[in-house]
């Protein structure tokens, strides 16, 4: 990965948020695949705020194309979010989205009755196409404030013959 590129680090809470971001990954433009990277497992939404400051802001404030994709879960606890953007330095917040089901990747896999992979792979779809989609369900509709952004400043990156 260039580092002087725009690229985008995913630091998932658990293993289930790992594969929904594994699976989009997938589905960005095979080209920039290697502009995105999926981070080992945090193991838990504390750990990723801690990981995020411990070894992330000062990557950011070193590589200004840098972006951070934090994914949580809000365990049915919206405040969690408000919270969980709070850590986050008003220098960065521009290139730091904070993404997650209401509850947690296991129910939204049951509402939907589909595998975490074909999730994922569907969110990256609606980015793509520029639609609501997936993103509008009850278990992540919260995200549309994020994802606004994210269409804005990733889509471009990832899915640059969408933009």
């Amino acid at each position: 990965m260039n580092k002087e590129r725009p690229h985008v680090f995913v630091l998932p809470e658990d293993d289930a948020n790992r594969q929904l971001a594994n699976a989009f990954h997938l589905q960005v433009d095979w080209n920039r695949q290697r502009w995105m990277q999926v981070l080992p497992v945090a193991g838990g939404w504390k750990e990723v705020l801690r990981l995020f400051a411990s070894d992330h802001i000062s990557q950011m404030e070193l590589w200004p194309s840098r972006f951070m994709i934090l994914l949580i879960d809000l365990d049915n606890k919206p405040l969690r979010l408000a919270k969980a953007l709070e850590e986050i330095p008003n220098h960065l917040r521009s290139r730091v989205f904070i993404l997650g089901v209401l509850s947690e990747p296991e129910r939204l896999r049951a509402a939907l009755n589909k595998h975490l992979e074909h999730i994922g792979s569907d969110l990256a779809d609606d980015c793509r196409s520029g639609i609501v989609g997936n993103w509008d369900h009850d278990l992540l509709k919260h995200n549309a404030p994020e994802l606004e952004r994210l269409r804005e400043l990733l889509c471009p990156i990832l899915f640059p013959a969408s933009a």
